[in-house]
């Protein structure tokens, strides 16, 4: 009686233990980051500060090119107000787009607020400047611009210069070397005056040297010309920026760098970047099978540019975005799959577009722009669901800096941003916040077990909730990825039936049948989507007793009566 006392009193134990609530590390999303030491270096494929820490770049494009010359949106907010709102939605960087012609045009270049509104006939906007931002209405349009950039330092926000084009306009129509409005020596040398008015302007940590790059006459040989000569042109002006260089086909296309990098005279100042968006394949995402177009998707984004993290350099995904109304389908399905990319990945990136309206665009006043995370006001969120699944993306999972002991998976579900939680060892599994998210191991044997203990991931029945289960030797404990996408997780239900996890309406996690593994275009997987992402960063994981086997039988069995 004693020895089936002293059992029963560890596994009750073992069982209150792990079943304890618990505290999460940070509690909320934007609290308690670490600070950053200025300038920004670059270690291999990743991005730190001074000291070595990793900084990882959760940006977003703030539009100041198109005619006007300002920076959008100061006609309705300050722009203190626009700055503490990019840092209260998680975003730690603003890539703050330019016209070249801001700093080398003298006519333009001589304008002020007041005088570059009034050409356009934008007198309401500028009413709204002068209610608002009063302090800028008269300054020079670069003094306007060197104002935005010193309110985003004075929030703690990091700046990435980006020259988006030439003449400002919302055309393209200057878009490689030597097409009209592109004249290589005065590129250069805009870039070379910008990267001195901001020298010493600690926030600003890099410069994007030209904004896609295309049209007629594109070619590789001129590439290399320019962008190594315009790369030591802004490192001598100001050696403290990370130069950012993207490629061709509209910054998509950085292949030929497999072969042949760049030949510059500095180090550690230098990282990539790309843009991935779901028109990149025009509608497929729309009339394809998402998790075969997800794949195709992929490896051709990892062939024309994910392959430089391998090669130990930093790619910054500067632009992505989708319509936040979310009834487009073509994006919404992309963004499944970019998602759990980029978490996959551990990118830095800038999504298109903080900017809710426009001064103007393409001729029509105050054009709202339905990618903007801000509504026509500049004042809400236009999608707070969409910043709730971006928000586990706007910090490190790994890098240096973080503890490389503590290596783990968490497992990231895309669709809703969100990773998988334990509450109890009597409970279903959940979906949380991913910084509460347990650090689970995916071992050889293909189990999900929960680190540091004997619990893994159990599929029993269809239909029914996942479970944290005992005897990891089961088919119904295994895991595999399958699909093309290779982001559903399947095992086996006690019957032998092929299964694969799920989220309920609940966000509760499920195991139900397979769904859309290839085929069916009408077919939407992402529920059943999710990846196991390596991470170092910091999770909690309850301690656990190690359960004789005995006693884990009647807990599964209090699950099948």
């Amino acid at each position: 009686m004693r020895r089936i006392f002293l059992f029963s009193f560890f596994f009750f134990v073992s069982v209150l233990v792990i079943s304890l609530p618990r505290k999460p590390m940070i509690s909320k999303p934007h609290e308690n980051k670490p600070m950053v030491v200025l300038p920004l270096y670059t270690n291999s494929r990743w991005i730190v500060d001074e000291e070595g820490q990793r900084v990882k770049l959760a940006c977003v494009n703030w539009v100041s090119h198109l005619e006007p010359m300002v920076a959008e949106g100061l006609n309705k907010q300050p722009m203190d107000a626009i700055s503490k709102k990019i840092v209260s939605m998680g975003f730690n960087c603003v890539r703050l787009t330019w016209p070249l012609f801001l700093v080398t045009n003298d006519s333009l270049a001589s304008l002020t607020v007041r005088q570059s509104f009034q050409s356009l006939g934008l007198f309401e906007s500028i009413a709204g400047i002068q209610a608002n931002n009063p302090s800028i209405i008269d300054l020079p349009l670069i003094k306007a611009y060197q104002a935005v950039v010193s309110s985003l330092g004075a929030n703690n926000v990091l700046v990435i210069l980006d020259n988006r084009i030439s003449k400002p306009s919302s055309s393209d129509g200057n878009g490689f070397f030597g097409n009209q409005y592109f004249d290589p020596d005065l590129w250069m040398k805009g870039l070379t005056r910008m990267a001195t008015i901001f020298d010493g302007v600690t926030n600003v940590v890099g410069m994007s040297l030209r904004n896609e790059l295309q049209g007629s006459g594109k070619n590789v040989n001129d590439w290399y010309r320019y962008m190594e000569k315009a790369a030591e042109a802004v490192h001598s002006a100001n050696s403290d920026v990370l130069v950012i260089i993207s490629g061709l086909s509209y910054g998509k296309d950085l292949s030929f760098l497999r072969n042949q990098q760049v030949n510059l005279t500095f180090t550690r100042k230098l990282a990539y970047e790309v843009h991935w968006n779901g028109l990149s394949d025009a509608k497929a995402w729309e009339s394809g099978n998402q998790n075969e177009v997800c794949k195709r998707e992929v490896d051709n984004f990892m062939r024309l540019s994910g392959f430089l993290l391998d090669q130990g350099w930093p790619l910054l995904v500067s632009e992505f975005g989708m319509d936040l109304r979310g009834t487009n389908i073509n994006d919404n399905r992309y963004m499944n799959c970019f998602i759990g990319v980029v978490a996959e990945l551990d990118l830095d990136w800038s999504l298109w577009t903080l900017v809710g309206s426009y001064y103007v665009r393409e001729g029509v006043i105050g054009f709202n722009e339905y990618y903007g995370v801000l509504d026509w006001n500049w004042y809400e969120n236009r999608n707070s669901s969409f910043l709730q699944r971006i928000s586990a993306l706007q910090s490190p999972f790994r890098g240096p800096g973080l503890p490389e002991h503590n290596l783990h998976n968490v497992i990231f579900h895309p669709v809703t941003g969100l990773c998988v939680l334990r509450e109890s060892i009597y409970k279903p599994l959940k979906l949380g916040t991913c910084n509460k998210s347990e650090a689970w191991n995916y071992l050889p044997r293909r189990t999900l077990t929960l680190k540091g203990t004997d619990f893994c991931i159990e599929a029993f029945r269809l239909g029914e909730p996942a479970m944290l289960g005992y005897t990891c030797s089961l088919s119904s404990h295994q895991w595999e990825t399958i699909s093309d996408s290779k982001m559903q997780l399947s095992s086996k239900v006690f019957n032998g039936s092929r299964a694969c996890l799920d989220v309920d309406s609940e966000n509760t996690v499920v195991v139900n049948s397979c769904k859309c593994l290839s085929g069916d275009n009408m077919c939407d997987p992402g529920s059943q989507w999710f990846k196991l992402v390596d991470s170092t960063n910091s999770s909690y994981t309850s301690p656990a007793l190690k359960l004789d086997t005995a006693f884990a039988y009647p807990y599964r069995y209090r699950y099948t009566m």
